[in-house]
């Protein structure tokens, strides 16, 4: 939720703060929601109705939820006279709110031909009139909170747009680039050498602290108690992931949890998805189209599972680093690093020390749990996040498909330990 700063006595200064916040949420708005657009400017209508694993879902379905999201949520209660595009949208592009009204299952999103791609294009724009008219007219305090609370619900599906389409592409044989040209994506000549800053741990507060929008997961912020310890100035990279491949590592159960080696016999994983080996060669699969994996020995190596990175770290000698250690460290931080922003959409070598964000989202050893005193948004929203504390880590950092502006030192991103799909990486920590 939005945490808003104390409102001021002089009653005309609190007019002009929520005149600025109304236009601060409006610019924004149109910005995320065009982003949306651009991101499918190459995509086909058919590209669009593709769902290649049970994790994704197709493009169309992202740009009707999406909308859906803020009809629901903000319009349908806070817009007077507002007239819904179509009743059935309701419930055919809902994803998990149970509360809120019945749904299909995920599965079968693929098989959404109708509504055509040309009548969700009408219905994002009807949504969009509603929204700009509520915020012209002047939304109230609780309909800006779910208004932001929508756009970064709208970013979060932009990333997830991007590894959809890339598992879509990777599945299709004639293997199509969703952009071409590898310009500043090859990684460097050599990778930088690994090293490790040293942290003093102690008695540290970690959680967002209000100042700006954070998810009810980031919340309270509170103390926890951490002992020294030493993080990577940078990720692992695929030349090194290499050598693990190379040395038997998932062929060696004692390298790896219980249910991480039972993943590797039932899914015969031999290296990260999207890696490819053709006459002893081995080929990585971007957005970008397939590139060699010379090529990006010196980038970090991505699309691994929790169970995958665990067993990297074990057999380098390090461990994951805890949730705390990473948001203790990079606290303060500026968030910089191969973001969305960046154009790339493929991780590239780190030619810094100690760069915390970007590239790929950093598995974590944390198990995502609720923070203590915990509380999830009242009604259907409180769904959107603490139903899933069970049987998920913890990634931070996010990845060079983030937006920047969805990012922080706090936010808690989580997936199922054997999930590949994301852009997920490697960082190592020690004491």
């Amino acid at each position: 939720m939005l945490v808003h700063p104390v409102i001021e006595r002089d009653p005309m200064a609190a007019t002009v703060s929520a005149i600025s916040e109304t236009t601060r949420i409006y610019t924004r708005f149109d910005s995320v929601r065009t982003r949306t657009l651009y991101l499918c400017r190459g995509l086909t209508a058919e590209d669009m109705m593709v769902q290649s694993c049970a994790e994704a879902s197709p493009a169309k379905w992202h740009l009707a939820h999406t909308a859906w999201f803020f009809e629901s949520f903000v319009l349908r209660e806070f817009l007077p006279g507002y007239q819904v595009f179509n009743e059935d949208f309701a419930w055919l592009f809902n994803s998990y709110y149970q509360s809120f009204t019945a749904f299909p299952e995920k599965r079968l999103r693929a098989s959404f031909s109708r509504p055509p791609l040309d009548e969700v294009l009408r219905y994002r724009t009807h949504v969009d009139e509603g929204v700009r008219r509520l915020l012209e007219n002047g939304a109230p305090a609780e309909a800006l909170r779910r208004i932001e609370l929508g756009l970064n619900h709208e970013e979060q599906h932009q990333e997830l747009l991007l590894t959809d389409i890339l598992h879509a592409f990777f599945t299709n044989p004639l293997k199509p680039a969703y952009l071409e040209g590898n310009t500043e994506v090859n990684a460097a000549e050599t990778s930088q050498a690994l090293e490790f800053v040293r942290f003093d741990g102690g008695l540290r507060e970690v959680g967002h602290g209000g100042g700006g929008f954070g998810f009810d997961n980031e919340m309270p912020r509170h103390k926890t108690w951490l002992e020294p310890y030493r993080l990577a100035t940078r990720l692992v990279t695929c030349e090194e992931f290499a050598e693990f491949m190379a040395d038997g590592g998932y062929s060696r159960a004692e390298l790896w949890l219980s249910a991480g080696w039972d993943a590797v016999q039932r899914e015969a994983w031999r290296a990260p998805l999207y890696w490819s080996e053709h006459d002893g060669e081995w080929r990585v699969f971007t957005l970008r189209g397939e590139q060699t994996l010379e090529a990006l020995r010196s980038a970090p190596v991505s699309h691994v599972s929790y169970f995958e990175a665990d067993a990297y770290a074990r057999w380098a000698g390090y461990r994951l680093p805890t949730e705390f250690e990473w948001e203790a460290a990079v606290e303060g931080s500026p968030v910089e690093g191969n973001l969305l922003e960046s154009g790339r959409l493929v991780p590239v070598a780190e030619d810094e020390c100690a760069r915390w964000f970007g590239n790929c989202w950093q598995w974590t050893a944390s198990a995502y749990l609720g923070y203590p005193g915990f509380q999830p948004l009242p009604g259907s929203l409180g769904e959107y996040n603490g139903k899933f504390m069970s049987g998920q880590m913890v990634l931070r950092g996010g990845s060079c498909v983030t937006p920047r502006a969805h990012i922080r030192s706090t936010y808690r991103n989580f997936f199922s330990p054997e999930t590949r799909w994301q852009f997920s990486g490697i960082r190592l920590a020690a004491l």
